[in-house]
């Protein structure tokens, strides 16, 4: 069975984080039956990881040169892996593949986040040993969870991760082959050559994107989002809109354009799009010197990371899309809902985030085979790297109290601000002011349409997300305004 990325992808520790990996020379069952489970419990929706056999390992990377599985010793070992894997409570198995290198072999068991969770390993080998272990990760290493981290072990029992779970209104034919082989040809998977020649659903089984029981086959949400072409029949709005305001907030001049197919696809697309319509250079040339300054609007890759990580971390079954409003002196990308509770507002204002769990952990590694997303927890710095380099203003990262939304926030670059013109009085009388006339305009505007969204309020209103909300947080404290169904489907009553 092959795995759908390549072991020199794997030594390289760029596309999989080097805690995610773990080199081991031999077989040991003693010691990787337990990092099996720990991989398999996926505390933090990481997505599990890889035990490669055949490297030896020194302070967590492959030491070279490369030493490889003695070819009389790969069936010994696979068999002896299934076999101990049945230890494993509830049962789990990894997915095994065989890898030839530098013209050596090796084992490559990739252990991807489990359905059942929490699983269990026995502590020891030993025939007598009754005692069982809930293995976990922490950076690179396999250890026995705390108290703490137990419970929170047992509390992700029966919550897979949304991107991860069967959707049962998809069928097997909703799975594009071509869309499948291009993905794979492009990340030099060992799966491309057997996708143009294998069972369809053997493929897509060796890539974890369908659940493969004896009762059904049925496509993975992943697998919908990635590998459908039109991933918005089964997850709506899932989209990229791109708005731009040239005349600012509350102007008449809005252009819109959206992207839609493939997640990837929208991603590379809709960035295309800002990279050849948004971006724009300036070049300064100076008198006493010969070199000129050089410098954007905005830098691409600020941009390119802060979207991909709204692709990344939005959730898929929330209907609302991924917005980039184009201002005149901004760029903010919405997503919903906000980030992990780990992350604090502090933390936004101070750059030092470190999100502890991960709401869709399938997604991540597919966005990282393709280069289109950096690891966890470095698109922070990333962006900030690239805005310091270009000479731009720091950027702000938002959310609130509910982490409901999560906005990234992006300055033009000085030398691209003009001065703008003054607001007419006639269009200022149509703002509506603080306190009273503002939660008045809002009323008024949710008894006419009472499905308007928080963004068709800010644009109507002129006002920023925080304003909408604390507007409406009032007046359903004062019994003015009143929430019927869900945020998603729900619908606003107003009382007089």
């Amino acid at each position: 069975m092959a795995i759908p990325t390549n072991i020199k992808t794997l030594l390289s520790g760029e596309v999989v984080e080097w805690a995610r990996i773990e080199f081991k020379g031999t077989w040991d069952p003693a010691a990787s039956l337990k990092t099996i489970c720990a991989f398999a419990n996926d505390l933090d929706n990481w997505g599990g990881g890889y035990i490669v056999l055949g490297v030896e390992e020194e302070n967590g990377r492959p030491s070279y040169p490369l030493k490889g599985v003695p070819v009389n010793k790969i069936d010994a070992y696979q068999k002896d892996i299934y076999a101990k894997c049945k230890l494993i409570r509830p049962a789990y198995a990894p997915i095994v593949g065989i890898e030839t290198y530098q013209n050596k072999q090796f084992i490559i068991l990739w252990c991807p986040g489990g359905d059942n969770r929490p699983y269990s390993s026995p502590k020891t080998m030993a025939r007598e040993s009754r005692e069982r272990i809930h293995y976990i990760r922490k950076t690179s290493s396999t250890v026995e969870p705390s108290d703490d981290e137990e419970k929170d072990l047992f509390n992700l029992a029966n919550r897979v991760p949304f991107d991860d779970r069967v959707n049962y209104q998809a069928e097997m034919s909703d799975l594009n082959i071509t869309l499948i082989q291009n993905y794979l040809k492009e990340i030099k998977s060992s799966l491309y050559e057997k996708s143009k020649t294998g069972e369809f659903v053997e493929v897509c089984s060796d890539m974890n994107i369908i659940s493969n029981l004896p009762e059904y086959t049925k496509p993975k949400n992943v697998g919908l989002m990635f590998f459908s072409m039109e991933p918005d029949k089964f997850f709506p709005y899932a989209q990229i809109d791109v708005v731009q305001f040239p005349e600012g907030l509350g102007g008449n001049d809005i252009i819109e354009n959206t992207f839609k197919g493939p997640i990837h696809q929208q991603l590379r697309d809709a960035l295309q799009f800002i990279r050849n319509t948004i971006i724009t250079e300036k070049i300064v040339k100076h008198p006493d010197r010969a070199e000129a300054d050089r410098f954007f609007n905005y830098p691409y890759a600020a941009i390119e990371e802060a979207l991909s990580n709204a692709v990344y971390h939005r959730a898929y079954d929330v209907r609302e899309p991924i917005e980039v409003r184009i201002e005149r002196d901004r760029i903010e990308i919405v997503s919903f809902p906000g980030p992990d509770r780990s992350v604090t507002q502090e933390g936004l204002k101070n750059y030092r985030v470190s999100n502890r769990r991960y709401r869709n952990r399938r997604i991540g590694d597919f966005l990282k085979e393709l280069h289109l997303t950096e690891g966890r927890n470095t698109g922070f710095k990333k962006i900030l790297n690239a805005l310091e380099s270009n000479g731009s203003p720091k950027p702000e990262f938002e959310t609130d109290d509910d982490h409901s939304y999560f906005i990234s926030r992006l300055f033009i670059h000085k030398a691209f601000l003009k001065e703008e013109p003054k607001r007419s009085q006639k269009g200022a009388e149509k703002e509506p002011k603080k306190g009273a006339e503002r939660r008045q305009a809002i009323l008024e505007l949710l008894e006419k349409n009472p499905t308007m969204t928080q963004l068709m309020l800010m644009d109507r209103l002129n006002l920023s997300r925080k304003q909408i909300q604390k507007v409406i947080k009032d007046l359903q404290e004062q019994s003015f305004l009143e929430r019927e169904g869900s945020n998603r489907n729900g619908r606003w009553i107003v009382k007089r």
